[in-house]
């Protein structure tokens, strides 16, 4: 396009120059605008509709739209078919910039636009892709349909065939402004509507009250639905050991284990736990180690089989006088086992103290750690990375403890209780 974009300038002055350079321009704008060639480039659940678009039922080829490509150098049109996180940033940035121009791109779906149901709450939803790249078409919809994505190329044709050798294709401003709530500004401003009403309110009310003593106004009648009735659990098949036999076998080597929930579990308490319900033990920090592998090494556990990692943030309890009670185990680390060789499901937690850091830095502080599980089970390797970037908490001995979900430059861990970011908006109620 380089060389055709300066045929205006040497054939305009021509006789006649003119007519040509339009009729160029007729046949350049309908063969680019009847052959793009989308990026392969799914970001979330609208990808599944995109995806439809180009089955037999809705065929986006009548459209010169089937060529999708899975490099950016050979593509003009990027369709962006949902959720946008931060994540995604760098990489939507780099393919924009590989494609070659003239291109475009569709925004699909709400949370493409603005970040639909995940702008409140959420510190990693980017709300709007036209704060990232320039947009060409905005397809609303949660998700739009293959009709609306149809709608929306035809319209993002027709501004293809705007475009001419004289007013060439250039890059779209991005959208820069501040993110405003327009749900909270309106609650906001109803609210004070209604304070401003109120005094008139008050008054027509005491008047009808005054003209109208026999009125009784009419309340509707709740129905509510009939009770649901209890249905008993249905006894499942348990796999492996009994869990008398586990208990019995955990108990015997470390007598200071008890089951979370259940600390005072005896035999005939445990034998009465659902079969296919697996036992949950809560361990010391000091036996955390020590018990894991135990649990392995037993021929008769044999949980060889690293199957989760998690934490658990618990909220601070408040204290009577409206203080907050500093938690004397604040996190709890769940870890979920399986036997290969038995069938059995094992659960073991440790709980963990806060460690002392000031209060300023306490939200941005890793406040636990604990031995690893690596040596063990290399399959803990991604799950205590999670659990550390998520929840702050450092798993001593770890080959590679570093952020999995977030950049290292990610300040804070979202899943925490108190965690808080400058990019999430609060719910206005």
């Amino acid at each position: 396009m380089g060389l055709i974009q300066k045929l205006p300038a040497v054939v305009d002055p021509l006789p006649g120059g003119r007519h040509l350079v339009d009729a160029v321009d007729t046949i350049v704008n309908w063969a680019r605008a009847n052959s793009l060639w989308p990026l392969t480039f799914g970001t979330s659940c609208c990808a599944i509709e995109m995806m439809a678009s180009s089955m037999p039922r809705y065929d986006i080829s009548r459209f010169g739209s089937e060529v999708f490509r899975a490099t950016p150098r050979q593509a003009d049109l990027i369709i962006l078919a949902g959720t946008i996180v931060d994540k995604m940033v760098e990489v939507l940035k780099t393919l924009y910039e590989q494609l070659p121009g003239p291109k475009y791109v569709i925004a699909m779906g709400s949370c493409t636009i603005s970040g639909g149901p995940f702008i409140y709450d959420n510190y990693s939803v980017v709300k709007g892709a036209d704060r990232i790249i320039p947009v060409d078409v905005y397809i609303p919809g949660c998700p739009p349909r293959p009709e609306a994505l149809f709608h929306g190329l035809l319209l993002l044709q027709e501004k293809i065939k705007k475009e001419s050798l004289r007013r060439p294709w250039v890059d779209t401003t991005l959208h820069t402004a501040p993110f405003v709530n327009p749900f909270t500004r309106a609650a906001l401003e109803w609210e004070t509507q209604e304070k401003e009403r109120e005094p008139a309110a008050a008054e027509a009310r005491a008047k009808f009250a005054a003209e109208n003593p026999d009125f009784k106004p009419f309340k509707a009648e709740r129905v509510l639905p009939p009770p649901m009735p209890d249905l008993p659990r249905p006894a499942g098949k348990g796999a492996g050991l009994p869990h008398g036999e586990l208990f019995d076998l955990v108990r015997a080597a470390f007598p200071s284990v008890v089951l979370h929930k259940n600390e005072g579990a005896d035999r005939a308490s445990v034998d009465a736990l659902p079969s296919d319900a697996p036992l949950d033990f809560v361990v010391p920090p000091g036996e955390y180690l020590a018990f894991a592998r135990f649990l392995r090494d037993e021929p008769r556990l044999a949980l060889d089989l690293f199957f989760d990692l998690t934490a658990v943030d618990w909220e601070q309890p408040p204290a009577p006088n409206g203080a907050t009670t500093p938690l004397a185990h604040r996190f709890h680390l769940v870890v979920q086992l399986l036997s290969t060789v038995h069938g059995h499901l094992v659960f073991f937690r440790v709980p963990l103290a806060e460690n002392e850091v000031p209060d300023d830095s306490r939200k941005t502080a890793v406040l636990a750690e604990v031995p690893s599980l690596v040596p063990l089970w290399p399959g803990a390797n991604f799950k205590e990375r999670e659990a550390y970037d998520m929840f702050g908490i450092r798993f001593s001995g770890h080959p590679d403890l570093r952020r999995l979900l977030n950049p290292e430059t990610f300040e804070g861990f979202p899943l925490r209780k108190d965690f808080t970011h400058p990019a999430m908006v609060k719910r206005p109620y």
